[in-house]
This record gives C-alpha cells, sequence and structure tokens, in this order.
C-alpha cells in the first residue's frame, strides 16, 4: 500500500469512529432515564397513618363486636322529644318501627311471676333491668326470664343512684358483680345493656360501659308507675306517649306494682294492635 493511500485509510478511519461516537451518545439521550427518583414523594398522600408507622396496604381491622342500631324502616314515625340519644348518648329508641317494654328493679318474687304470667299470655318478649342484689336473692326469676326469651340488661347491684359520681374503678366493679350474679343464675345469659338507676347518666358510667361492651339503655316512654299513680293513670300515659320506635319504662319491683299489672293486662292487647313488640336484640358473640 501507497503511504497516500494509508493516509487516506486513516482519516476515513477516523471520521468513522467520530460519527460512531456522536450516534451512540445521540441514543443515549433519546432513551429515558430509569432509575427511581425520590421526586414528590414527600408529599405523597396514599394514605393516612401515623407518624412513626409506615403507610399499610392491608384492609381496616372489622369494627369491635356490638350491637349496631339498625336502621329507622321507611313507616317509623317521631317518638316524641326523645327520638334522639339520651343522656351521654344513651340509647331511647330500638332504631325501627317496632316498640320495646322494659321492667326495671326486679326481679321480685311477687310482681315479676305476674308480668312475665301477662307476656307469655299475649306472646310478648320484653327487657328486664335486673338489680344484683334481687338477682342473687332470686335466681329462680333470673332463669324464668332467660328461659321464657326474653332480654336482659344490668340495673347495677343495688339501685345506687349516686353510682354514676363515684370512680370508674367503683362504677366498673358493680358492673362487673351485677354480671357475675346474673350469670351464676343464668350462664346462657348475654347481657349487652345497662341502665342507669334514675336515668342519671354521668360521662364515667358510660365510659365504663363502653369498657365492658355494654350499651347504654335510656326510654323515650315514663309512665311514672314507680311512683304507683294507678293503672288508669299508668295505661293512659303509655297509650298517649308511646309511637314508632319508644322503649318504655315500667316497673316489676321496688313497690306495690298491682297498677303495674294491672295496667299492663289492658295495654298488651292495644300495644299489639299498633306496634310489633320487641326484646332488645342481643347478639351473641
Amino acid at each position: 500500500m501507497s503511504g497516500a493511500t494509508a493516509r487516506a485509510t486513516g482519516v476515513v478511519t477516523v471520521v468513522l469512529a467520530a460519527l460512531l461516537a456522536s450516534a451512540f451518545v445521540l441514543g443515549r439521550s433519546l432513551v429515558p432515564d430509569q432509575r427511581p427518583t425520590t421526586t414528590g414523594l414527600a408529599g405523597a398522600t396514599a394514605g393516612p397513618h401515623y407518624a412513626d408507622q409506615p403507610p399499610s396496604t392491608e384492609l381496616p381491622a372489622a369494627p369491635a363486636p356490638g350491637r349496631p342500631i339498625p336502621e329507622a324502616s321507611p313507616d317509623a314515625g317521631p317518638v316524641g322529644d326523645d327520638d334522639g340519644p339520651g343522656p351521654f348518648g344513651a340509647q331511647t329508641a330500638t332504631g325501627s318501627a317496632r316498640v320495646a317494654l322494659t321492667f326495671d328493679d326486679g326481679p321480685d318474687p311477687r310482681w315479676t311471676p305476674q308480668v312475665l304470667a301477662l307476656l307469655s299470655q299475649y306472646g310478648v318478649k320484653a327487657t328486664f333491668c335486673v338489680v344484683g342484689e334481687n338477682v342473687a336473692s332470686h335466681p329462680d326469676l333470673v332463669r324464668s326470664i332467660v328461659a321464657e326469651g326474653h332480654t336482659l340488661c344490668n340495673h347495677s347491684w343495688r339501685h345506687d343512684v349516686n353510682l354514676g359520681k363515684r370512680s370508674p374503678d367503683a362504677i366498673r366493679a358493680d358492673l362487673l358483680r351485677t354480671n357475675d350474679a346474673i350469670l351464676a343464675a343464668a350462664p346462657d345469659a348475654h347481657i349487652a345493656y345497662y341502665r342507669q338507676p334514675g336515668g342519671v347518666w354521668t360521662a364515667p358510667v358510660v365510659s365504663v360501659c363502653a369498657g365492658l361492651g355494654l350499651t347504654p339503655l335510656h326510654w323515650s316512654v315514663d309512665p311514672s308507675d314507680w311512683k304507683a299513680p294507678g293503672a288508669t293513670t299508668i295505661e293512659t300515659s303509655v297509650r298517649t306517649q308511646t309511637g314508632p320506635g319508644a322503649i318504655v319504662l315500667m316497673h316489676d319491683a321496688g313497690g306495690d306494682r298491682s297498677g303495674t299489672v294491672a295496667a299492663l293486662q289492658r295495654l298488651l292487647p292495644e300495644l299489639l294492635a299498633r306496634f310489633e313488640l320487641e326484646p332488645l336484640p342481643v347478639r351473641v358473640p
């Protein structure tokens, strides 16, 4: 090969190398960068999370078991001024068009069997808010209440209207003592409600109820039968005040309840003609 030819070949080689390098650089500039970047992550809102805990892709845990209040049926009318939550959020309505009869302060060996007999006669189930001392004295009546399909409600150990002013520990001990007495009498009983004596609710009582899984139970109809005003007065009060979704307060202990029993005998057929009567439902774990 002559010197001129060699020099020409070298020039061509250099030019080709330069062109190849330029093409490589150009190609790299056209390919997007695939490396991960943290740009924008600091402001990301994939979902709320605690500051010391990374976000989770897991589904939220199911709510703790409890008795949800069912939606009111379309034909449910107002219960009056008490159709909303009661004191400190206590339940005052059934949550449907059904009406619940509740009986406080028992069991009592004289009056509770008469109330049970009337309810059985008309095929009605109710809710009995029982006092611990009476439960311990008359466990057979508690067993009868449960056996006949009625709902039980804790009504404190000795009907202490000042219980809500005591310490949370004292309130909790009182409610647990009553629960224990109920379960000693009827081991298969399910206790889902608590009613404060006198309806004197306080924040500590409601808080203790929540911790024990008890629904605070108030009422929307109070015929004041605890004052023993007579059967006619009790009957008239219940008849005129009761509307769809009402929770009716009555008593099967704590004094002379002959008026309550007589009023109940006249009220049951009338209430059944107007409403569906139910025991407050209990969710069994």
